[in-house]
C-alpha cells in the first residue's frame, strides 16, 4: 500500500511538472524536449530529487513512447510517398548521411570508444528531428514555400533509413557477429521491402480490415497491432521501433487519419515520459566533462546540415534564399538522436551525457537557425555596389573650365 501511494505521488508530480514545462515552452515558442531532458536530469540519480518508486513504470512508459513516436511517424507517410522520395532524392540522402554521420563516428573513434559506439554516435549526429522541424516550419509560416517539400523529402529519407539502421545497431549492440549481423540486415531489408510492396498493392484492404466507426475499437486494434508487431520485431532483433514504423506505413486513408487523431495525445504523453527517462538514466555530473566536445560537434554538424539542405534545394532548382532556408531548417536534432543514444548507453556509458548535451544545444539552436540562416547568408553574400571611378583628367567641371579642353 505504501509503495502504491509513493508511486502515485511520484507519477503525479512528474506529469504535473511536465505539463507546466510544456506550457512554458509553448509560451516561449520552442520545443519542450530540452525541458523534459532537464527534468529527467533533475529527477534522476545524482539529480536534485531522485525517483525510486516509479522508476520501473517510467522505463516501461519510455519503451511505449518510442513505439508511439515511430507509429505516428509512419502514419504520416504512404508507401507511394516513400517510393517517390527514394527515386527523386536518394542522392541528397547519401550526401546527408556522409556529411552528418561521419563527424559523429569520427569523434567516437578519436575518443577511443570503439566501432559500435562510432556507429551509434554517427546516428545521433545524422538524424534531424522531424517533430521539432515540423513545428518550426508551421510556426514560421513556410508550409507553402518551394523549399519545404525538399526539407520533408530529406526527413522522409532519414526516417526510412532508420528501418535499416536501427536493426544493424541493435545487432551490433547485442554482440552478433558478421554472419548474424548479415542475417539481421537481410531480414530488415526484406521486411521493409515486403511492407512497402503490401502497402502499395493491398494498403486499402489492410486499412479496411482495421477500420472501425467506433473510436474505442479503432484505438484498441491499432495500438494492440502495433505493440504485437513491435514485440515480434524485437524478438527477431529488427527493433521494436522499426516494427511500429512499418505498421504506420501499412495504414492509410481515413484509418491513418483517425488513428493519428486518437493516438497523438498518447504519443505526446509517453514521448515526454521517454525523454524524462533518458534524463533519469544520465548523471548530470557527467555532462560538464563532455560539454566542450558536444558544443564543437553541434557547431560542426549544424554547418553540415545547412550545406545538406542547401545542396538538396539546389538540386531541386530552388533559388539561393530558399536553399539557405532549407539548410537552416534541418539543423535541429531531437527524438531520434535520444532513441539511438538510449540504445547504446550500455556499450559506452559516456555516450548518454554527450548525446544529452548535444541534443540540448541543437534543439535550442535549431529554431534559431531556421529563422536566421537565410538573413545572415544574404548579408554575408550581398555584393556591394561598385564605386564609379572619376575620369582620368579630373571632374567634369574642372575639365570644362580648362581653356585647353575648350579650344577648337
Amino acid at each position: 500500500m505504501h509503495h502504491m501511494a509513493s508511486l502515485l505521488i511520484e507519477l503525479g508530480a512528474v506529469l504535473l511538472a511536465l505539463g507546466i514545462l510544456g506550457r512554458i515552452a509553448g509560451r516561449v515558442g520552442f520545443s519542450p524536449i530540452p525541458l523534459y531532458l532537464l527534468a529527467g536530469l533533475a529527477f534522476g540519480h545524482g539529480g536534485l530529487l531522485p525517483l525510486d518508486a516509479s522508476e520501473e513504470f517510467v522505463a516501461t512508459g519510455a519503451e511505449i513512447g518510442v513505439i508511439l513516436l515511430l507509429l505516428l511517424l509512419g502514419l504520416e507517410y504512404t508507401a507511394s510517398d516513400l517510393v517517390g522520395t527514394l527515386k527523386t532524392q536518394y542522392l541528397s540522402g547519401v550526401v546527408d548521411f556522409l556529411l552528418n554521420a561521419l563527424p559523429g563516428a569520427a569523434v567516437a573513434l578519436l575518443l577511443g570508444w570503439g566501432p559500435v559506439a562510432a556507429v551509434a554516435l554517427g546516428g545521433v549526429t545524422w538524424i534531424s528531428s522531424s517533430g521539432v522541424i515540423a513545428k518550426v516550419v508551421g510556426d514560421l509560416g513556410r508550409l507553402g514555400n518551394r523549399e519545404t517539400p525538399v526539407v520533408l523529402g530529406i526527413l522522409v529519407l532519414e526516417d526510412l533509413s532508420m528501418a535499416v539502421y536501427l536493426p544493424i545497431l541493435t545487432a551490433l549492440l547485442a554482440g552478433v557477429g558478421l554472419a548474424g549481423g548479415s542475417v539481421t540486415l537481410l531480414i530488415s531489408l526484406g521486411t521493409v521491402s515486403l511492407v512497402l510492396f503490401v502497402a502499395l498493392r493491398y494498403g486499402r484492404l489492410i486499412s479496411r480490415a482495421v477500420s472501425s466507426d467506433n473510436p474505442e475499437m479503432l484505438l484498441l486494434v491499432v495500438l494492440g497491432l502495433t505493440l504485437l508487431v513491435a514485440g515480434v520485431a524485437q524478438q527477431l532483433q529488427v527493433s521494436a521501433a522499426v516494427g511500429a514504423f512499418l505498421v504506420g506505413i501499412a495504414l492509410s486513408g481515413e484509418v491513418a487519419h483517425g488513428a493519428r487523431r486518437l493516438l497523438t495525445p498518447l504519443r505526446d504523453l509517453f514521448a515526454a515520459v521517454f525523454f524524462v527517462f533518458f534524463g533519469l538514466s544520465t548523471d548530470p555530473r557527467e555532462i560538464p566533462p563532455v560539454l566542450g566536445i558536444a558544443l564543437a560537434l553541434a557547431v560542426l554538424t549544424a554547418l553540415t546540415k545547412v550545406f545538406t539542405g542547401w545542396y538538396a534545394a539546389r538540386r531541386a532548382g530552388i533559388k539561393p534564399a530558399g536553399r539557405w532556408r532549407a539548410g537552416g531548417t534541418l539543423v535541429a536534432r531531437g527524438e531520434f538522436s535520444i532513441v539511438i543514444a538510449g540504445l547504446a548507453v550500455g556499450v559506452e556509458p559516456r555516450l548518454g551525457p554527450l548525446a544529452t548535451a548535444y541534443v540540448l544545444i541543437l534543439v535550442i539552436l535549431g529554431p534559431l537557425a531556421a529563422r536566421y540562416t537565410e538573413p545572415i547568408a544574404r548579408k554575408l553574400t550581398a555584393k556591394k555596389p561598385a564605386a564609379v571611378p572619376p575620369p582620368a583628367d579630373g571632374p567634369l567641371e574642372e575639365r570644362l573650365d580648362d581653356p585647353a579642353n575648350t579650344a577648337s
